[in-house]
């Protein structure tokens, strides 16, 4: 009971509308981004946090570079300044970048939380004003040479040089680069405009315009990181909803595969419980209907008698068929194989339904490839292949029409049998139907005879167990041709007894044993298609 509420819950568990879920984790990631309202200042989203770590973390890698460009800006400075100024100034852009750093490891060490992004951005902001306003320092100290140009030159340079390292240093934190920049372009331009230089207010220009350049693309950077992020977040809920979705399916199927194995080994083990009435039912009506406890004096007593005796070998049939396929399902079909003569099963299988197809008008020609040797294979599987590949066929074969038998050779060297008719053919969509347990195409609905569809998907389950293979070929308006393939593997071939120790004898021809072994029957190919080469003994039955 509880595995069926199980079931239950799962199979009638309401599904969420396709792609809602998604949906709302896109907008809501897309929400927190700043890709709305990005121009609010101290705004923050889910992935401010982010941001700020990869800020602090670029900052902390990237020491050694900061400490190289304040020494190269210092040892330059050395040439137009005095040595202690020079020093002052080195002792001071140390002290920033080492409380820069400092601030950056604490920040990664302290495992913030989202809340705090703001506190810690504004932190970084302002370390970003000090950097410039160090560097912006060395500008002002530098002094002006006149309209030649010597500072106009360096000025520029240094100032571009240090507004690009901004830009790589500082891409994920918001302003970051134009803080950092400010300072240094005010004090340059100022100072370039003091030296009343054409090219120098023109060069004061281009850095004004660098500088929103720069920031502009730190922001597209910064940006493009946080899209970046937003798409990892989206995929890794997607993924997350996937996993869902596919462990609540695969529990399912679980559950489907181990309610049909219960089915399969239920009908399995009822053969006796459904049999055993049905034989009393069809051994008593048999004996009501020959009179041999004494005569039945109503008419109609027989006549039901009779619909009785059918009845029950039509319902005994197809319970055969249906626990023979839940037998196999539920691989309990243990084959009995030995030496089978596969051209003695299709003899004995046609003798079977030679009646039946002359009550039907029905021509049934056999052509079977002489001196086939015997397979390794269950000889009651064999005939039940042969039987039902017949029976289907002059079921669907109309009055007057034929069925060739063929047994012989493969190609590949194996061996095969296909029954071929002169039915209404199948549709070649609904092949794949056929196949299939209870499956039956729409002129099979419409005109054959009643059945349970399980025929063809027997023949095809007892030829897998026998490493075979099944094929079925129709066209409407045609026929059908089924054609089952056993491998050369199977093929036994008969070999002469071998002497005893000392037997100088000469080994006797009538001295055979059977050993299986791949036969030395020359292929055509390497596949198991059916081979029309060779003599065949022909038998047509009489309609």
């Amino acid at each position: 009971m509880t595995d069926a509420s199980a079931d239950k819950i799962i199979v009638e568990r309401p599904s969420p509308k396709k792609g809602s879920h998604s949906r709302q984790a896109v907008k809501d990631l897309r929400e927190g981004l700043g890709l709305r309202k990005r121009g609010t200042f101290g705004r923050h989203d889910q992935f401010g946090m982010d941001a700020l770590k990869r800020h602090a973390n670029l900052q902390y890698d990237s020491r050694i570079t900061l400490l190289i460009i304040v020494t190269l800006g210092g040892y330059l400075a050395h040439f137009a300044l005095p040595i202690e100024i020079v020093a002052v100034w080195l002792t001071v852009a140390f002290g920033s970048i080492g409380f820069l750093l400092r601030v950056s490891r604490q920040f990664l060490d302290s495992g913030a939380e989202q809340k705090d992004a703001e506190l810690w951005e504004r932190r970084f902001m302002l370390l970003q004003i000090v950097i410039g306003m160090t560097w912006a320092l060395l500008f002002y100290l530098h002094p002006i040479v006149g309209p030649n140009g010597v500072f106009s030159v360096l000025a520029f340079a240094g100032a571009m040089v240090l507004m690009g390292s901004f830009v790589i240093i500082s891409p994920n934190l918001k302003y970051g680069a134009i803080l950092a920049s400010f300072p240094i372009v005010g004090v340059t331009v100022a100072r370039l405009a003091m030296t009343g230089n054409i090219s120098a207010l023109g060069m004061a220009l281009v850095l004004v315009g660098a500088c929103f350049f720069f920031q502009r693309l730190g922001d597209l950077t910064r940006s493009s990181y946080i899209d970046f992020l937003g798409s990892k977040a989206e995929r890794d809920q997607l993924i997350m909803e996937l996993e869902a979705s596919r462990a609540i399916s695969d529990e399912a199927r679980r559950r489907a595969e181990e309610s049909n194995l219960a089915k399969s080994r239920f009908l399995a083990t009822m053969s006796h419980e459904l049999r055993t009435p049905l034989n009393a039912i069809l051994g008593f009506s048999e004996v009501m209907s020959k009179e041999v406890m004494g005569p039945l004096n109503n008419d109609y007593y027989k006549e039901y008698v009779g619909d009785i005796h059918s009845s029950g070998s039509h319902l005994l049939k197809l319970i055969n068929e249906i626990l023979d396929l839940s037998r196999v399902e539920a691989g309990r079909y243990e084959l009995n194989e030995q030496a089978t003569s596969l051209s003695e099963c299709v003899s004995a299988s046609q003798q079977m339904v030679k009646l039946k197809a002359s009550e039907k008008e029905v021509a049934l020609i056999v052509q079977v490839h002489p001196d086939l040797p015997f397979l390794w294979a269950d000889e009651r599987a064999v005939r039940q292949i042969v039987l039902n590949l017949l029976s289907n066929a002059i079921k669907f074969t109309p009055r007057g029409g034929t069925i060739w038998l063929k047994c012989g050779w493969t190609a590949g060297g194996g061996q095969y049998v296909s029954v071929k008719d002169t039915g209404p053919g199948i549709a070649e969509e609904e092949i794949p139907i056929v196949l299939s347990s209870f499956g039956q195409g729409s002129i099979a609905i419409k005109s054959a005879e009643q059945g349970t569809g399980l025929g063809l998907p027997i023949v095809q389950a007892l030829m897998h167990m026998h490493d075979g293979h099944f094929e079925l070929k129709s066209k409407l308006r045609e026929g059908t041709e089924a054609i089952a393939t056993f491998p050369r593997g199977r093929i036994m071939e008969v070999m002469p007894a071998v002497p005893r120790d000392g037997d100088k004898q000469d080994v006797d021809d009538s001295s055979f044993r059977m050993q299986r072994r791949r036969t030395h029957a020359p292929p055509l190919a390497d596949t198991d298609t059916p081979r029309m080469a060779g003599q065949f003994s022909n038998r047509q039955s009489a309609r």
